[in-house]
């Protein structure tokens, strides 16, 4: 009797294990898939006015006072301010992180960013080239032959570098 219910118990230890196993398996699956194509594009904007703080927020007041500001509408980046110093602040997406990111489609993804004025020049017409592609419902895959096209026909810049780029890790820093 004892070696019958000593076997019982081994046989629920080992179905236990094997059901936990497969359902942190099954977990770590949907964990890279939390995002797997474009949601609806309300899902990505935000309120005209916190954009436009948060995308100031990218630098010091003394640069984003002065400094651009462009919001993301239904069809794209729109000026919200205009400015007077050659500063772009806008608020990206997670469209804009590397292709291999699971947070590329997420919609909670926004980085608040400011590029001085050669930046705004290369950079953020490389933002709103890849945007673009984006909203229009292009993949992944698309959107890089897209980009590559571009970059080869000299449309858009072929490095987005980042040392143009002012934001709140490098304001801390200095």
């Amino acid at each position: 009797m004892k070696r019958e219910t000593v076997k019982m118990m081994a046989s629920w230890a080992l179905a236990l294990a094997l059901s936990m196993s497969t359902a942190r398996n099954a977990q770590a699956q949907d964990a890279k898939n939390l995002y797997p194509s474009m949601a609806p594009i309300e899902k990505y904007l935000m309120d005209r006015d916190a954009e436009i703080a948060l995308a100031r927020s990218a630098a010091p007041s003394s640069i984003s006072h002065d400094a651009t500001v462009v919001i993301l509408g239904k069809n794209g980046y729109e000026t919200a301010v205009e400015g007077k110093n050659g500063f772009i602040c806008i608020v990206e997406r997670g469209w804009m992180n590397s292709f291999n990111s699971p947070e590329f489609w997420s919609p909670k993804t926004r980085g608040a960013e400011c590029f001085n004025p050669p930046a705004a020049r290369t950079v953020v017409p490389y933002t709103y080239f890849r945007t673009r592609l984006v909203l229009a419902g292009k993949s992944k895959a698309e959107i890089k032959q897209s980009i590559k096209t571009a970059m080869e026909k000299k449309r858009i810049a072929r490095s987005r570098g980042r040392g143009d780029v002012l934001h709140d890790v490098e304001r801390c820093i200095s």
